[in-house]
């Protein structure tokens, strides 16, 4: 255990940590630089590719544009990504950053990872089945195929202790980071009961734009949330803020372009929970929180996965808040009050405990598991994954 350092310092006791162990955890709060300035600092201390995995499309594509303007480079040459249906690497690339999906499918078709020396897990508290499921299937094929195979968990909000125990006992490091302060404002009290959550934010991003100046990250559970929002605050708002949607459906051009600093004026982002993590959205100095979720969740009454929305945990309105201070200090407004936040989650639930788990059972019969020897950080439930699997059998996708 390593006392809390900068992510400079921390560089040199990592690279200790795996060229010794073969694996570690790291800890860095929102802001630290853990997503873009590890993989570089371990560039030349790993053998073959390094395999960064990103929970969502947007953050793989960020994270390997700014590691490759970092080396004053293009995409596609030292540092290249891989997400569904678009891959730019070469020959030449040395860091891959991935979408979590992308590494089963590498799993699946080379057990070995030919080529890979690292496979680093970024922003693993969100807990994704796909991120659950990679790290088992990547820490048996270390143990039956591959010793040499460093793997390295890291993490902003997670409880290390679990998986440092799971990968039989990981060194862990921290890192004090180095986000800015932020100041976080709370309601005056609750809201009035029948309020719609979108009336409510409009009227608290109003007076966030009023009180301070910059870019401000809206934070919604939905597109639906986002749209009507954003209708609300037309007319309400001064002529020189610009409103920019930003959730998962949209085209990577409109993306970007949320994401992409204003010429002239600032900018009010609304935003799903895709900008939470291992995003910089360079103007942002405020944080408006509806804290609100939408989450799948499994139905076993009606056999079929539903989204629900639901209040955030202690651990995703911090994710949030950190968004404030990645550039400047800055200001985080909830929509709730300070008495309110103890009654808040600590963390969400791992995908793994709540989801379907037909995929699951389907990437499982593939490699040859019932998942009962693999180790998991949370066990699949075992109701679940008997009736996903089922499920398979009556279509015919399994035997």
């Amino acid at each position: 255990m390593k006392d809390r350092l900068p992510i400079d310092a921390v560089i040199e006791p990592l690279r200790e940590a795996l060229a010794r162990a073969g694996r570690a955890v790291l800890m860095a709060p929102p802001g630290a630089g853990k997503t873009t300035r590890v993989p570089l600092a371990l560039i030349d201390r790993v053998e073959g590719r390094i395999v960064m995995l990103e929970p969502r499309r947007l953050a793989a594509r960020a994270a390997a544009e700014r590691m490759a303007e970092s080396l004053g480079e293009s995409v596609g040459q030292r540092v290249g990504y891989r997400i569904r249906g678009e891959a730019k690497v070469s020959k030449a690339t040395r860091i891959e950053v991935v979408t979590e999906g992308i590494l089963t499918r590498m799993l699946q078709s080379d057990p070995e990872l030919s080529g890979v020396g690292l496979v680093i897990f970024d922003e693993f508290h969100e807990r994704s089945l796909n991120a659950d499921l990679g790290l088992a299937l990547t820490w048996e094929a270390r143990g039956a195929l591959r010793p040499d195979l460093q793997i390295l968990v890291m993490s902003a909000t997670l409880d290390a202790e679990p998986v440092a125990a799971l990968l039989d006992n990981a060194p862990i490091l921290r890192s004090e980071g180095r986000a800015f302060p932020v100041e976080t404002r709370w309601l005056g009290r609750s809201l009035a009961t029948g309020l719609r959550l979108e009336a409510a934010c409009a009227a608290l991003i109003e007076e966030a734009v009023a009180e301070t100046s910059g870019g401000v990250l809206v934070f919604l559970p939905g597109e639906g949330e986002i749209r009507r929002t954003e209708a609300l605050l037309k007319g309400r708002l001064p002529p020189e803020v610009a409103i920019r949607p930003l959730f998962g459906a949209m085209d990577f051009a409109a993306q970007r372009a949320a994401i992409a600093p204003v010429a002239t004026g600032r900018k009010v982002v609304l935003a799903t929970s895709i900008a939470e993590t291992s995003l910089t959205i360079e103007d942002i100095r405020v944080v408006v929180d509806a804290g609100r979720a939408r989450r799948l969740r499994f139905d076993p009454a009606s056999g079929m996965a539903r989204l629900v929305t639901e209040r955030v945990s202690r651990a995703e309105a911090e994710q949030r808040r950190g968004r404030a201070g990645r550039v400047a200090e800055g200001i985080c407004y909830r929509l709730w009050t300070k008495g309110e936040e103890g009654a808040l989650a600590a963390f969400a639930p791992p995908e793994i405990a709540v989801a379907d788990l037909s995929g699951l059972a389907l990437e499982l019969a593939q490699w040859g598991s019932d998942g009962s020897d693999l180790a998991f950080l949370t066990p699949p439930p075992a109701p679940a994954l008997a009736e996903a699997r089922a499920l398979l059998q009556g279509l015919g996708a399994l035997d």
